[in-house]
This record gives structure tokens, sequence and C-alpha cells, in this order.
């Protein structure tokens, strides 16, 4: 009796900690992040921009105001037109964050990087790079 109802209290730990991960990945990176991402939309994802990121994407390298990270990002999305987006590794402390994801798209496969830190409670990105699978 006793091994069953240490099996039975385990098994509700262990589903009580899977479902408290999943609520904390989901406070870690924010859904609107992955959904512009995975659709290619530059416009929502700027929303999600500091006022000043450093963008690499490509050729394009240095640090941007929000809007021209945005052209920049729609100019990339146009061309490479992403049909999966998945989130591979988080990682960080409670301010800051970070993550790493695969983006597939109709002319190849990328990675993605991006650093998220909050300003006033805001999560925002800092940094964003998009670099090509060799």
């Amino acid at each position: 009796m006793h091994t069953r109802r240490r099996f039975l209290m385990f098994s509700a730990l262990a589903f009580v900690s899977v479902i408290l991960a999943g609520t904390t990945m989901s406070r870690e990176i924010p859904e609107g992040i992955v959904k512009s991402l995975a659709s290619g939309n530059s416009r929502e994802l700027s929303r999600h921009f500091n006022e000043t990121i450093e963008l690499v994407v490509l050729s394009s390298e240095d640090v941007y105001s929000k809007s021209q990270a945005e052209l920049i990002l729609r100019s990339f999305f146009s061309e490479n037109r992403p049909v999966k987006f998945e989130l591979l590794h988080t990682g960080g402390k409670e301010l800051s964050r970070y993550a790493i994801g695969n983006m597939k798209t109709e002319k190849g496969e990328f990675r993605v990087y991006f650093l998220i830190k909050h300003r006033d409670s805001v999560p925002l990105i800092h940094l964003l790079r998009i670099e090509p699978v060799q």
C-alpha cells in the first residue's frame, strides 16, 4: 500500500512540476515574439523591441532604432518567408532572458538568437541575431 501511495504522490508532483514549468516558460519568452517570428510579421515583432536594438540579419549588423530594425526585418521576411519557428533553448535570470531558436523558411534554415531585458517590468528585445545554419 505504501508503494502505491508513494507512486501516486510522485505522479502528482511530477504533473504539477510539468504544469508549472510550462507556465514559467511562457512567462520567460512572450508568446507574441514567438508568433511574430513564426509568421514573419516584422511589424508585430517590432512592438517587442527596445527603443534601440542590436540587430544582426545577414549583412546588416549594427545598433538600430526600433523603426530601422523593423524595416530591415520586413525586407528579410519578404525574401525569406518563415514556414516554421521553434524555440530550442531559453535561459537567463529574472530580469534578462535569452532564447535560441530555429527558423525554417522557404529558402533555407536560420538560427535565431535574442536577448530580452525588462524595462519598467515590460520585456523588450535588446539583441536579435538571425544567421543562416551552415
